[in-house]
């Protein structure tokens, strides 16, 4: 088994080759056939998260060891399962079956992990985040309930929607969500109304598709870039706007009447934040996506009298994977634009992704 790891943190990966692990317990093997990049990779690859204020979260405070195999969007085929998967078949993972990995893996244990909802666990257990991921031609999967079915759409796809695609996806139910405790009833938003999405990158990219699909308000997004803006509107934004521009939300607010009825910001700046919220109506709702760093402001008064909501989002689930594998089966989005490249590749691949020279998405392919 050949995988590309961090030795050093900070420092480029490196290939080491070991034994091909025969999966224990309820564990399944998938042979990765490409695992995406994801802007989230360079956050870990230096071994800490910037939380803003000066503050960060240190992998190795959580319990990450080094060697540490990144790449959190694999699909591949079911190689082999553990000796507790009785019926590989029942179980969803015949042996062969091509799969994509859910990769948000709690620590099964806390009483979270056992309602299935592995993303409120305080000790997750990330595949390629804090255990070894998918750039390796081999990943073993802690149970079958990790890996999803994607037939009817392509293998690059399905990868990329592991992480990118499930947390543009969730944060934008977020913001269409009725009941702030209900994820699942979308409708607040109608057609006279405006979503305003914030960056134009790979995750905001994806949440623009998945809104076009899912909602008929009017759609604007905001990005510093005009080949971004650009990108955007090509992609079915309705209006762009440009947030280096200080008063660029107030100026939303103003052409669109009482004001933005939801936001969302996939970059997590104070000053991309801060055009939202200028934006938003009465009643209005901020969800907050990126993990750029940075802190957000507001004034209380502000939020009391606005009553405003602002919502964290954070990746996705299984259900949010599945649904949104089935939007692409139908037909109602379409994919990022995707090169592949070769595993052995990766460390050039992260360094184009950090200088910004990426459009769209790249998987790197063992």
């Amino acid at each position: 088994m050949t995988s590309y790891q961090v030795i050093e943190w900070g420092e480029p990966l490196e290939r080491r080759d070991y034994p091909t692990p025969d999966p224990q317990g309820t564990e399944v093997l998938v042979e990765v056939q490409a695992c995406g990049v994801c802007h989230s990779d360079l956050h870990i690859h230096t071994g800490y998260f910037d939380m803003g204020g000066g503050r960060k979260r240190v992998l190795a405070d959580l319990g990450v060891e080094l060697p540490l195999t990144l790449g959190h969007e694999p699909v591949g085929t079911v190689a082999a399962v553990g000796p507790e998967v009785d019926d590989p078949a029942a179980a969803g993972v015949p042996i062969g079956a091509p799969r994509v990995v859910w990769p948000w893996v709690g620590c099964r244990q806390c009483a979270a992990c056992l309602r299935e909802e592995d993303i409120l666990c305080e000790r997750g257990r990330y595949l390629g985040a804090r255990v070894d991921g998918g750039y390796s031609d081999y990943l073993l999967v802690p149970h079958p309930r990790y890996l999803q079915p994607y037939d009817g759409i392509e293998a690059d796809a399905a990868a990329t929607y592991a992480c990118a695609g499930i947390t543009g996806y969730a944060a934008v139910k977020r913001a269409l969500t009725t009941n702030p405790e209900d994820s699942g009833t979308l409708g607040r938003i109608g057609p006279g109304d405006t979503l305003l999405l914030v960056g134009a990158g790979g995750v905001g990219l994806s949440a623009l598709r998945v809104a076009r699909a899912i909602t008929d308000a009017r759609i604007v997004v905001a990005d510093i870039s005009a080949e971004k803006r650009a990108l955007a509107e090509a992609n079915g934004a309705d209006a762009t706007i440009d947030t280096s521009d200080p008063e660029a939300g107030r100026q939303l607010k103003a052409q669109s009447g009482a004001g933005v009825a939801a936001s969302v910001d996939f970059v997590g700046m104070q000053e991309t934040s801060r055009v939202a919220l200028d934006s938003l109506r009465r009643g209005g709702t901020h969800v907050v996506v990126g993990l750029f760093g940075g802190e957000l402001k507001v004034s209380v008064a502000d939020y009391i009298y606005g009553l405003l909501a602002i919502r964290g989002s954070h990746l996705g689930t299984p259900q949010d994977l599945a649904e949104l594998i089935e939007l692409r089966r139908d037909g109602r989005i379409e994919p990022p634009p995707i090169a592949r490249r070769p595993l052995a590749e990766v460390n050039d691949v992260f360094a184009e992704l950090h200088s910004g020279s990426i459009d769209g998405r790249v998987v790197v392919v063992p």
